[in-house]
């Protein structure tokens, strides 16, 4: 071949080594570059230990709303102060018992007037205990003689009706005083718990329940499964009133099977025309 030919050779086998060589020298710089793995996995254990951070606050906040939630459920512990009267509330009634005494939780109010005893709730009233966060005992005083099934079952018919002539919502308990002075036997109980089991109320009682008294034992005279159903305000035993500061601890006597969830343990204090009580946190689902 002429040199000519042999150097156009050589340069177009240069031309074309060129680009090939151009082109791994690119490649190889890729493949020896960093790779953008490890900043993708460290993101990826940066999310893991987010989601486990969350998991664990989860966790942190499941047990905290469980020991809280137990907490709102069990009232048992729960003790709460509170007055019952004969007379009208109005706002110097209230603020008599707040200044000289403490602001009650309960207020314990009757059912229709009684001449020359007591002064029936109205609804003006009732709007203002519940203005005040106070919620009301319901009381049925309309009772001289505790004798008899049937009497038993006409008074808590009246007490009914009474109840939902001012708007007493069910749920609530009716309580049916029956002072120390009443004759009282089992029948009237029975009789008392039939009309308020068969209605939208729930059956209690009110009394001085001291171990030995004719109440006490009448009760005691109720079958089992109504004894375990009534709720019972005790007003045995008696101590001094005082104010809600200086309240005694809750210790009333009463039936053993009952609901006892209820203590008056003083009566007619000289002012405010007051009786001072300790009701249990489980009372609180029976009040308006």
């Amino acid at each position: 071949m002429k040199k000519y030919e042999i150097f156009t050779l050589i340069s177009l086998a240069i031309v074309i080594a060129i680009p090939i060589f151009l082109n791994l020298a690119v490649f190889d710089d890729q493949d020896s570059s960093p790779r953008e793995d490890p900043p993708q996995e460290e993101n990826e254990d940066n999310n893991s230990d987010d989601g486990n951070d969350e998991e664990e606050s989860d966790q942190g906040n499941t047990d905290g709303s469980g020991e809280e939630g137990d907490q709102n459920n069990d009232n048992s512990d729960e003790v709460v102060w509170g007055v019952d009267s004969a007379s009208y509330t109005d706002e110097n009634m209230y603020s008599c018992v707040v200044d000289n005494f403490g602001e009650p939780e309960v207020w314990g109010r009757y059912l229709g007037d009684r001449e020359g005893v007591s002064q029936g709730m109205d609804s003006d009233e009732v709007d203002y205990f519940h203005e005040n966060d106070i919620q009301i005992l319901v009381i049925y005083n309309h009772v001289n003689d505790a004798r008899g099934y049937d009497h038993g079952v006409e008074h808590g018919e009246t007490a009914i009706q009474y109840a939902n002539d001012l708007g007493v919502p069910e749920g609530v308990a009716l309580f049916v005083d029956i002072e120390p002075e009443y004759p009282v036997d089992a029948a009237f109980m029975e009789g008392w718990y039939d009309a308020l089991n068969d209605s939208n109320y729930e059956p209690a009682i009110y009394g001085v329940f001291d171990e030995g008294s004719e109440l006490f034992e009448a009760f005691n005279g109720l079958e089992e499964g109504v004894q375990e159903d009534t709720v019972v305000w005790s007003a045995y035993p008696q101590e001094d009133v005082t104010t809600k500061e200086n309240a005694p601890e809750y210790n009333p006597e009463g039936p053993e099977n009952a609901l006892l969830y209820g203590w008056q343990y003083a009566i007619d204090a000289e002012t405010c025309n007051i009786d001072t009580n300790l009701f249990t946190g489980e009372m609180i689902e029976y009040l308006w």
